[in-house]
Parts: structure tokens; C-alpha cells; sequence
């Protein structure tokens, strides 16, 4: 069984690192606000079906959730300055504008072969 903390936790850690507040995250997994903030509130287990579209929210799967460490971690990759700014603009975004600036940069990327 999955400790309710260490669920919560990892969820306010994914928030930490894009410099989200509850409300973003409420926004980006359209999930309504209240339930959001009463699930931190309460300590409550999210359910499976909010758990999902919290991880859609984050724009990762449930198994990159569940993984101890998340992809180009700062301790074992270097960044750029430009990759970090182009990182950090990326998370201001919305869902569907990330979605649309992804498409346009696969789109220059292909451009430039």
C-alpha cells in the first residue's frame, strides 16, 4: 500500500520544481480547486482517477510518477543557461500552449535536417 504522505509529498515536490501553486496544478489537471486543496488539506489518499490526471497535469505518466528520481535531474546533468530559461518559460505555459510551442519546436527541428 502507498503511504499517504510520500503520495502527497511527491505531488508537492512536482509542484516545487515547476514553481507551481495548487491553484496551477488545479488548473492544468482540471480538477476543481476545492477538491485539490482539500486533499492537501485533509492528508486524504488521492483516488486513482485524480492521481491520473494530476500525472496528466504534470504531463508525465503514472510509472515516471512512482520512480525515485525524474529524468534529467540537475545533479546528473548539466544544463545550459538557455536550456534552463527555455525549460523554466516551458513550465509558465499552459497544457495546451506547451502542447502547441512542442509542436512548433519538433516542427523547426525538422525544418533544420
Amino acid at each position: 500500500m502507498i503511504d499517504v504522505n510520500r503520495t502527497l509529498l511527491k505531488i508537492r515536490k512536482l509542484m516545487k520544481e515547476r514553481n507551481w501553486s495548487v491553484y496551477r496544478l488545479a488548473k492544468e489537471a482540471d480538477i476543481p480547486y476545492s477538491s485539490l486543496n482539500s486533499l492537501f488539506q485533509k492528508n486524504n489518499q488521492p483516488t486513482l482517477s485524480t492521481l491520473e490526471k494530476i500525472c496528466d497535469g504534470f504531463h508525465i505518466s503514472m510509472s515516471e510518477f512512482f520512480q525515485d528520481c525524474t529524468p534529467y535531474r540537475a545533479d546528473t546533468y548539466q544544463f545550459a543557461s538557455d536550456e534552463l530559461e527555455l525549460i523554466n518559460l516551458y513550465r509558465e505555459l499552459t497544457g495546451p500552449d506547451q502542447k502547441i510551442l512542442l509542436s512548433y519546436v519538433k516542427g523547426f527541428c525538422k525544418r533544420a535536417l
